[in-house]
């Protein structure tokens, strides 16, 4: 049921995703999506981008760039600059976010939990200081690091403190304490994963427990290179690519679309971004 897929763009990739999917009766499983430049769009890009968007709007979906957002909020990132910008993102999320169990905690989780004693921690800015670290320092560490950040109910980590203090460039997003009795819903994005290339590069895996490909697919690779890139800048290195993998992807049908609107704008995308 492995079925890979590569693209040089994020909407390159999301329509080759989608005309793969449909495929095998609009479901697949572990899906694996390899976009060697997320944060580069260039005008066929755009173009692709802005379609799609129309076509979720006309649909009352979330535009691509509020899905893109609970990734990584890019504007706040360009209006605030770091570390501003996480004081601002917390505010409007504590203020906005009325339902603990709603949509869009993708950012809220990755920055800032609370763990054993009342203590928050800041797993995200965790990880970039562990990263430009090791850079300062030389150290080329690869895929030697691990950080499981749990839910405030289990306790926070159970490492020990001496390997608690070498672990870091991992993330999960999945919070047991919160989310194993949900029978349904939680977070979609289950994990990330950030590895220092030799050449310098900052790369990213993401996994998702269940993905929706028309509603979610493209304003989440965006979102990820945005995040993907800001790590890289941060750390003073440079992106480099990203690697979804869907355990299971759909293309949803709950937008009220009908099959044939999906295949039409997936072909007419593929057709505005051949090279």
């Amino acid at each position: 049921m492995f079925r890979g897929i590569e693209a040089k763009s994020c909407a390159r990739a999301w329509a080759a995703a989608c005309k793969s999917i449909m495929g095998t009766k609009n479901e697949g499983y572990n899906v694996v999506i390899d976009v060697a430049d997320p944060v580069k769009h260039d005008a066929k890009d755009n173009a692709a981008i802005t379609l799609v968007d129309k076509f979720l709007k006309e649909h009352d979906e979330n535009p691509v760039v509020t899905v893109a957002s609970t990734t990584f909020p890019q504007a706040l990132y360009e209006a605030h600059g770091a570390p501003e910008f996480y004081k601002v993102y917390h505010r409007d999320f504590d203020r906005f976010s009325r339902d603990a169990r709603g949509w869009g905690q993708y950012f809220d989780r990755m920055t800032r939990w609370k763990v054993a004693g009342g203590e928050t921690i800041y797993p995200l800015q965790d990880l970039i200081t562990k990263l430009e670290t090791n850079e300062e320092k030389k150290r080329r560490v690869k895929a030697v690091y691990e950080m499981a950040v749990t839910g405030p109910s289990l306790g926070g980590s159970d490492l020990p403190e001496e390997e608690e203090e070498d672990s870091g460039l991992d993330l999960t997003i999945y919070a047991p304490g919160s989310d194993r009795r949900r029978p349904i819903s939680g977070p979609c994005l289950s994990y990330l994963s950030f590895k220092r290339h030799r050449d310098g590069d900052v790369l990213l895996t993401a996994v998702y427990r269940n993905h929706y490909y028309m509603t979610k697919l493209l304003g989440n690779l965006i979102g990820l290179g945005q995040l993907q890139a800001f790590v890289a800048k941060e750390a003073g290195l440079k992106a480099g690519s990203l690697t979804v993998v869907s355990t299971h992807a759909e293309i949803d049908m709950e937008g009220g679309w009908k099959t044939g609107d999906v295949k039409d704008l997936v072909e007419q995308v593929a057709r505005m971004l051949q090279d």
